[in-house]
């Protein structure tokens, strides 16, 4: 048995949840500990045969104003907070006849579930705990002496030292608790802090996420990882071997970049990049024509569909090693071929909506910024030449827009027939993004006549144009707002190439 062990010999309990709670009150009783409750779970400790003093009659108070004021009384909070080592604690402690409690088990009223079931405004705020937020940061502060359970996730641990420690905790033990007590209780302000700044008033970085997921490492094997998240809002893993930083990193590219197409795409996705993408009529035709646009970079990549595959496909797709596989939907058929490589991580994408902010953390502070959610439609395009792009080449124009939105800046993309050809990304040049995507292209044997032009941002020069143009590519598009997009425009005027601007520019360091 541990050293300095402090036996438990009264117990708080005031709980919205009682799943569970049989267990750790028999435990409790069974060792003599004294135990107090409150309302609804004093009615269900006493229900299941529990002997159980009701806080009311330890204060001499009622609960008033409809429940909002239960334990909030210093016989309550003095019997948590007395320091059992100091004697001016110990005198008032007797003088105005306060018990010790060494055990507080409380959670809070369930604020989240209401926000997210959309309940009203006054349903929230009533969902506002009070009592129990004071009862975990006392017990939690004086830890020292109190053990505090903040939330039915830390039943299993407390019913561990109970029976392995008959009843008794280390100093160590409650600080453990206090620790998670202490993420609980920040949680939870950080909740209520966001619905009610929901219209972003007061500025002040507010994130907080209980849930975190131990990753094998980081982006090189030398960096620890994790991630904090819900695993709801992750893709649902049908098989293969644990998700790493980098899957992670990719699976939200590849999934940012799907969401802006309706009709049947695929895309093929490299260190965070498209190495290959196509919309077509069915899923076969696109996976196959995405995987012509580099089948080298492809090797070890990322697919992801947005219509269910099939066997056909899934055939197909199983010729080549993907570390990773997402779609929307599996025939029984295809999902047993895909599950021929062991290590494969299959993923099945659900309909769970990306949240609106993007962080990331830089020297010591954070940045926050809108996610880029802005998709281009015919109407936001702007004819800025004599020459106006025909239908297909606006379909082709749009396609192009999403790729290089979704494209490491300085980014150039060439496609044809809504298909990528190639893409120049990365570069420090806008020019050098370029060349790099004619020569990808060429490399691959794709014919650059009448393809068309997407850059991330406008062109200073009208050298880019000039580039395009001598390799065959005879529409653009780009956002504009140069104060040289005149050149630009007069240069595909006098070379008969038709330029769109949209106004919108994506950028993605």
């Amino acid at each position: 048995m541990p050293e300095n062990l402090k036996k438990i010999n009264s117990a708080l309990i005031s709980v919205y949840y009682k799943d569970g709670l049989d267990a750790i009150a028999s435990e409790l009783s069974v060792r003599g500990v004294k135990i107090y409750s409150t309302g609804g779970t004093y009615d269900y400790l006493t229900n299941n045969g529990f002997e159980v003093e009701k806080v009311e009659d330890l204060t001499t108070y009622p609960s008033i104003l409809g429940g909002r004021v239960k334990t909030l009384h210093p016989k309550v909070f003095g019997g948590i907070l007395s320091r059992r080592d100091n004697k001016g604690d110990v005198e008032q402690m007797a003088q105005y006849d306060i018990p010790y409690i060494d055990l507080v088990i409380v959670d809070l009223y369930p604020f989240e579930e209401y926000v997210a079931a959309g309940a009203s405004h006054q349903d929230i705020i009533e969902k506002i705990d009070i009592g129990g937020i004071s009862l975990i940061r006392a017990a939690a502060k004086n830890y020292k002496d109190v053990v505090i359970v903040p939330s039915k996730e830390c039943y299993s641990k407390l019913l561990c030292l109970l029976r392995e420690q008959n009843g008794c905790t280390t100093e160590q033990d409650r600080l453990s608790f206090a620790k998670y007590a202490f993420a609980t209780s920040s949680h939870y302000d950080t909740a209520i802090f966001k619905y009610l700044n929901g219209d972003g008033e007061v500025n002040a970085f507010a994130e907080n996420i209980l849930t975190a997921s131990p990753l094998r490492y980081g982006e090189n094997p030398h960096q620890e990882a994790l991630y904090f998240g819900d695993e709801n809002s992750l893709p649902v893993q049908l098989h293969g071997k644990e998700i790493s930083y980098n899957n992670l990193l990719d699976i939200e590219a590849a999934i940012e970049l799907i969401s802006d197409f309706s009709e049947p795409a695929v895309a093929i996705i490299k260190h965070n990049n498209a190495c290959g993408c196509a919309v077509r009529k069915d899923i076969f035709t696109a996976w196959t024509d995405a995987l012509a646009c580099d089948p080298i970079s492809a090797f070890g990549g990322i697919v992801i569909a947005n219509r269910p595959i099939d066997e056909k496909t899934a055939v197909d797709i199983n010729k080549i090693f993907f570390e990773v596989i997402i779609a929307p939907e599996y025939s029984e058929k295809a999902l047993e071929i895909l599950k021929e490589k062991k290590n494969r991580i299959i993923l099945l994408r659900g309909e769970v909506a990306p949240s609106a902010k993007k962080f990331r953390s830089l020297l010591s502070g954070v940045l926050v910024q809108d996610r880029d959610t802005f998709v281009e439609t015919g109407e936001n395009l702007t004819v800025v030449t004599d020459k106006k792009p025909r239908k297909d080449q606006i379909d082709d124009l749009l396609f192009a827009n999403k790729l290089v939105k979704h494209s490491k800046s300085n980014a150039i993309v060439l496609a044809k027939n809504r298909t990528l050809l190639a893409s120049g990304i990365g570069q420090t040049s806008r020019v050098d993004s370029l060349k790099q995507a004619i020569e990808k292209a060429r490399s691959f044997g794709f014919d650059l006549k009448d393809a068309v032009m997407a850059s991330d941002a406008f062109f200073p020069f009208p050298d880019c144009v000039q580039i395009a143009d001598e390799a065959g590519i005879t529409a653009v598009i780009h956002p504009g707002g140069s104060i040289r997009d005149g050149e630009s425009i007069d240069y595909c005027n006098a070379h008969g190439m038709a330029m769109v601007k949209t106004g919108i520019r994506h950028f993605k360091h």
